[in-house]
């Protein structure tokens, strides 16, 4: 069914609610990046990503990696919204016997394409995907969401290397570009500067974007449609900790859980925000 871009507003602010919650259960995770990535994974999951999560193996479905799987309680809060699992189960983040596993597991939740974690390996994997759809001469395509933190690993110049050799005009690379990782400020820690300007010398065919934007986030996808022979990159401009004024651009938020009362105040700014 379609949904109206204020509708989708609704929910991510209603997501990032739960998100705070399921962190605040959990007692561990990284709210900061899962805020960030909030509205990108929305518009994915009622926009463009072709998937049924009645039948989360169909064959012709997207595959969706969320490289940075530390943002799990992010795309957990989509999936469960999108009908994948019961919204309760969200509540189970971390818990032992749960599929909400800290970082997602493929063999635990389906729906999940990649056990992603140990970072800068996703945009690899989903090279290695659309490859093989390109091969299949199949209809599907892969989107992949990476931190900037972790483009500051080889594996991932790589793999942006050989994806416009391939031509691979199927494969569609998200960055969460939010200049905040465990250690510090992107810029500080290891600049990737200028983004753009690197991924367009790799020959990809490249977008920015203000990532919190739901209308503009739509038309960056869309018109990842009107350029054949060539890997899409969104560079998304984020805020750590999105919605939440103290959580904003804080690194000290970037993987400690809230107690319940910064948690009930996180809601309060999320709601009234």
């Amino acid at each position: 069914m379609p949904i109206a871009t204020a509708d989708l507003k609704a929910l991510a602010r209603d997501m990032r609610v739960d998100v705070i919650r399921m962190i605040e259960a959990a007692g561990s995770g990284h709210p900061g990046g899962s805020l960030s990535v909030i509205d990108l994974l929305a518009v994915l999951y009622w926009k463009f990503l072709k998937h049924d999560p009645k039948n989360p193996d169909w064959p012709d479905r997207d595959r969706l990696i969320l490289s940075k799987g530390h943002a799990c309680p992010a795309l957990y809060t989509v999936m469960a919204y999108r009908g994948y699992f019961p919204k309760e189960r969200l509540m189970t983040l971390r818990k032992l016997g749960s599929p909400l596993q800290g970082h997602p597991d493929r063999l635990r939740l389906p729906g999940i394409e990649f056990s992603s974690g140990s970072l800068g390996q996703g945009l690899s994997v989903g090279l290695g995907m659309t490859i093989s759809a390109k091969m299949d001469k199949a209809p599907w395509k892969t989107y992949v969401v990476l931190g900037d933190g972790e483009l500051q690993e080889g594996q991932c110049w790589e793999a942006l290397m050989a994806a416009p050799k391939f031509k691979l005009d199927n494969l569609v690379a998200i960055v969460d570009h939010n200049n905040g990782q465990i250690d510090g400020p992107v810029d500080w820690v290891m600049g990737i500067e200028p983004l753009e300007d690197k991924l367009r010398s790799f020959n990809w065919d490249v977008r920015s974007v203000d990532g919190h934007d739901l209308a503009a986030i739509e038309d960056a996808f869309a018109r990842t449609q009107e350029c054949a022979d060539k890997p899409h990159a969104i560079v998304a401009k984020t805020i750590k900790g999105k919605g939440v004024s103290f959580m904003e651009n804080d690194i000290a938020w970037h993987g400690s859980a809230p107690k319940k009362d910064d948690a009930d105040k996180a809601v309060e700014d999320i709601r009234h925000g």
